[in-house]
């Protein structure tokens, strides 16, 4: 079967330009995910970057803020952006502790009094750019509950996935986070780089398709940047997922915290399974934001008639923003299924076009369903009547959730 995902053709739906990556790890254990991030940032010879939605003063904000600082006076270049709305818990007496210790600091999208409805839009993206070497992006945020330190407290976990990138790819997401910083006030960063094609500046363009086995340009695997900053940048990430979905030909396999689909993503979920494509949904049992749970399933009953098939998971608190499309196509990172992220949010994400980087997700995603139920849609006809009543009243709000 032809493979329908080609280089050029996604190129031209999102208008970036593929890039390579020669070494791509994932992360989805928490505990081992912090481990590997700090270990990256201990090697830090010359910067890092750090972009964070939530940026907490717990153990896991506060151990990440000591290590940032010791890097700094070791001379290291230290940059954190974070999202004013996302870290309005964390206290300024947090921030001046790391800018004493000559960390730039700059927040996205404070509020205005003059503009106070501006404040739905959030920085939602994830990112860490160390020495144009290594780059991470993902579901995760700088908290206990993502890192494992929740344990300790025996609260509930979170279950989230990010992925750390080697490669002419960091140098894309190094010019990202530059965007970014300098949209918000910071001043200009500027490193000298090494010739092209190194770690520190852009290849030239993969090959046309993408592999069987490694992906297979010469220069590694090819990964695309996937990140919005407007409403012109959101459209295109919509585009992307529509256009996956519809040249998906043997299955999708889609992992989300918020659900909360809009018409158009229902009727393509659906012409997708007539056309033969197997559509599994995996989606929170519970939720930290009950609402938003409750609003994406008064759509269930429509999935299921439909042919989607829906899993909720059992375990921790699912997080995690995974997107597969037959066995080569992924899109990983902080982009949920709802209009707070397709519509208003900044998001980051990478889409790998790789058969083997695929396998390791279905088996991510096939380990997930172990610790989950599928829904029955006979049961999900049955289910009580105030939960029923739930769902339809919070889907009243589903745009503002």
């Amino acid at each position: 079967m032809e493979n329908g995902f080609i280089i050029p053709s996604i190129e031209r739906i999102f208008k970036q330009k593929f890039s390579f990556a020669t070494s791509v790890e994932l992360l989805w254990k928490g505990g081992d995910s912090f481990r590997t991030i700090f270990d990256a940032i201990n090697r830090a010879e010359r910067f890092v970057c750090l972009q964070f939605y939530i940026f907490k003063n717990d153990d896991t904000g506060i151990g990440l803020s000591e290590l940032l600082r010791e890097k700094s006076r070791e001379g290291v270049k230290v940059y954190v952006l974070y999202d004013h709305f996302g870290s309005l818990g964390t206290p300024r007496s947090f921030w001046r502790k790391m800018r004493v210790e000559g960390i730039k600091i700059r927040a996205s999208h404070p509020l205005k009094w003059t503009a106070p409805f501006s404040y739905v839009h959030r920085d939602h993206r994830k990112l860490i750019v160390i020495d144009s070497k290594r780059a991470f992006t993902g579901g995760l945020n700088i908290a206990n509950e993502y890192s494992g330190f929740h344990l300790r407290r025996r609260s509930r976990g979170w279950r989230d996935t990010g992925i750390l990138l080697g490669g002419p790819i960091v140098y894309e997401l190094f010019e990202a986070f530059k965007k970014s910083w300098t949209t918000w006030g910071g001043e200009e960063i500027s490193f000298h780089t090494k010739n092209k094609g190194s770690h520190d500046s852009p290849a030239s363009s993969p090959s046309p398709r993408g592999g069987k086995g490694r992906g297979e340009g010469e220069d590694g695997i090819p990964v695309l940047p996937i990140f919005s900053y407007s409403r012109e940048g959101r459209k295109r990430m919509r585009d992307l997922l529509r256009y996956s979905i519809d040249h998906a030909q043997t299955r999708i396999l889609l992992t989300t915290a918020y659900f909360i689909p809009s018409r158009r993503l229902i009727e393509k979920l659906e012409t997708a399974v007539r056309r033969g494509v197997r559509v599994r949904l995996l989606v929170p049992g519970k939720s930290d934001i009950p609402a938003a749970s409750y609003a994406g399933r008064a759509f269930f009953p429509r999935l299921l008639k439909g042919g989607i098939e829906i899993y909720t998971y059992l375990g921790e608190m699912l997080h995690a923003k995974t997107y597969l499309f037959d066995e080569c196509w992924s899109i990983i990172g902080s982009t949920n299924l709802d209009y707070q992220s397709l519509v208003y949010n900044d998001e980051g994400n990478v889409g790998i076009l790789d058969s083997a980087f695929a396998l390791k997700m279905t088996g991510i995603f096939e380990e997930d369903l172990s610790n989950s139920t599928k829904i029955d849609e006979g049961a999900w006809r049955n289910r009580p009547i105030l939960e029923r009543m739930k769902e339809h009243f919070f889907a009243l709000f589903r745009k503002r959730l």
